[in-house]
């Protein structure tokens, strides 16, 4: 059983507002409250038929509970889901091993100014227009325009078909709080992911940025913010492995004891991404260095060796005629996607 996870509105049929209340006046606050407790005496507590509490706690059972899967069927699954996605930044798909790999989380990581969103942008375009695959963009910064969108594809392509279709294939969503960024997640998870693109196929979910809505909620006296950062984690693992989607998300950085920057939100988040990049600014005074100039870092991977660096521009996504993708700009793609 996964742990400490808040009981929501929405998390399984019948788990209504008005439940959730009597069942919070009751003092159950999370699925392990729920699963643990007496349903026949829950149930005369919080005035609901016992058949009904019962069909939750079956849900919530199921849905928190592991249950034993074979190695060699867990990779029969990984070789008939797994695509990847290019960045269309050749630097960042070498980093990535070809690029972002549906069913996993990958992380860029680096302080204010150092790319993350100029990047997320950049790969949301390039999925969008030259892969031909639907986007979701989850903006909890407020930091996404449409019209910075269509300024990067105007340099992709002049005609305004191909950028108008484009722009259709990245379904934006913002979001300030990360009860709202649950409530999103879960919604998508339920069946919302294929309505909104229309019945299209979607293979990126992009939330830029995770910490924005978690980091405030940590440090205090409670531990509902490690319990909602543990909710948000699972929620994302599940959608990237269900719908075999890649998921990437931005993180902020703090500095360790030492004065060593590594990424937020602590040990409990870092077995959560798969892969993670800490992006940085190129010092000014580098020969060839510019304003646009960063440097990125290979700080976790389970494919190639770690701190392997690379220097890229961030306007690569930005220039006509280059970054447009290579032959296809994917590989895997084209043979688990018809």
């Amino acid at each position: 059983m996964r742990g400490m996870v808040v009981l929501l509105v929405g998390m399984c049929p019948g788990l209504d507002e008005d439940l959730l209340r009597s069942l919070r006046a009751a003092d159950i606050r999370t699925v392990e409250d729920l699963v643990s407790s007496d349903i026949e005496d829950l149930a005369q507590k919080c005035s609901v038929s016992y058949k009904a509490l019962f069909a939750i706690r079956r849900v919530l059972l199921a849905q928190h509970t592991a249950f034993p899967v074979s190695g060699a069927d867990l990779y029969e699954e990984l070789l008939s889901s797994t695509a990847i996605l290019s960045t269309g930044n050749p630097s960042l798909d070498k980093l990535l091993d070809s690029g972002l790999y549906t069913g996993e989380i990958t992380e860029l990581t680096g302080g204010p100014g150092s790319g993350k969103s100029q990047v997320c942008f950049g790969v949301a375009v390039h999925i969008a227009h030259h892969l031909k695959q639907s986007v979701i963009y989850i903006d909890t910064t407020g930091g996404l325009t449409a019209s910075r969108l269509l300024q990067m594809l105007q340099t992709e392509t002049n005609h305004t078909d191909e950028q108008m279709e484009a722009l259709q294939r990245i379904h934006t969503f913002r979001l300030f709080d990360v009860y709202a960024l649950l409530d999103c997640l879960y919604g998508l998870r339920g069946g919302g992911l294929q309505k909104a693109c229309g019945g299209g196929s979607i293979k990126a979910v992009i939330v830029d940025s995770v910490s924005a809505v978690i980091a405030p909620l940590l440090g205090g006296k409670h531990n509902e913010g490690m319990s909602l950062m543990i909710q948000v984690a699972a929620a994302l693992k599940t959608m990237a492995k269900d719908f075999s989607v890649a998921v990437l998300v931005t993180n902020h950085v703090t500095r360790s004891g030492s004065g060593e920057v590594q990424p937020g939100l602590g040990v409990s988040w870092s077995s959560v991404p798969r892969t993670r990049i800490l992006l940085e600014r190129v010092q000014r005074g580098t020969p060839g260095s510019c304003s646009g100039r960063r440097s990125a870092t290979l700080i976790k991977s389970s494919r190639q060796a770690c701190h392997i660096k690379e220097d890229f521009d961030l306007q690569w996504w930005s220039r006509a005629g280059e970054g447009g993708g290579g032959p296809s700009g994917k590989r895997k793609l084209d043979e688990t996607d018809p």
